[in-house]
């Protein structure tokens, strides 16, 4: 077989571990498997990564990536403040929910680094980069209308991700076989985006499922 560059078989290797992820889950996908899925040897995930931590830190860049892809080339469409926010929330949770299963692993690695410490700092940076995109798109949101947030947009980016991930997560529970949330999980989505948008007005607005500023 001829003989591949690293710098080829590293992202080739990522998305064999991927595949495989989604398919099996995080920890059983051994590289011994890893290297079945690409098709070549064991040793060639040993020496491309180092180290399974090495492994672990590459596939979740990449997944991030993904993601943070999905969610910066969605469009906030026209309307109000409001109206804006909920078209990005629901483009995210398509994002998050999507049928190929990839977000799912990041819940998977949040699991793990409550016992793990080498996934903890993993996913730590991971918590840093998606907390930074929201408050980022936030303020941009707020700039474009001319407002001024009542909170500090970081505060209103914590609040919204924890309700969206403790939502994500009750979805990927109760989900049924055709992947379509229950109409309880889409309520409390609604919910979220009323309370945030209430947050950034200084207005909270539980109960709205469609707030205007």
């Amino acid at each position: 077989m001829a003989h591949v560059p690293a710098s080829e078989r590293r992202p080739q290797l990522v998305q064999a571990a991927i595949e495989l992820m989604t398919r099996v889950g995080v920890t059983a996908a051994s590289t011994r498997a890893i290297a079945a899925e690409l098709g070549v040897a064991q040793a060639t995930v040993h020496y491309t990564f180092g180290t399974k931590k090495d492994l672990y830190r590459a596939v979740v860049e990449q997944v991030t990536a993904d993601f943070m892809g999905a969610v910066r080339a969605s469009s906030p469409g026209d309307g109000t403040f409001g109206e804006q926010v909920s078209t990005l929330v629901h483009a995210i949770w398509e994002a998050a929910t999507c049928a190929d299963g990839h977000c799912m692993l990041l819940s998977e690695f949040g699991a793990l680094a409550m016992r793990d410490a080498d996934v903890k700092e993993i996913m730590q940076g991971f918590q840093r980069e998606i907390e930074g995109t929201a408050t980022e798109m936030l303020t941009a949101l707020a700039e474009a209308h001319g407002l001024t947030l009542a909170l500090p947009a970081n505060l209103i980016a914590v609040h919204f991700l924890s309700g969206f991930d403790g939502l994500t997560a009750r979805h990927l529970t109760l989900r049924s076989t055709d992947d379509e949330p229950d109409p309880e999980t889409l309520r409390g989505l609604e919910l979220l985006v009323a309370t945030t948008v209430g947050l950034c007005l200084g207005e909270p607005a539980v109960g709205r499922p469609h707030p205007v500023s």
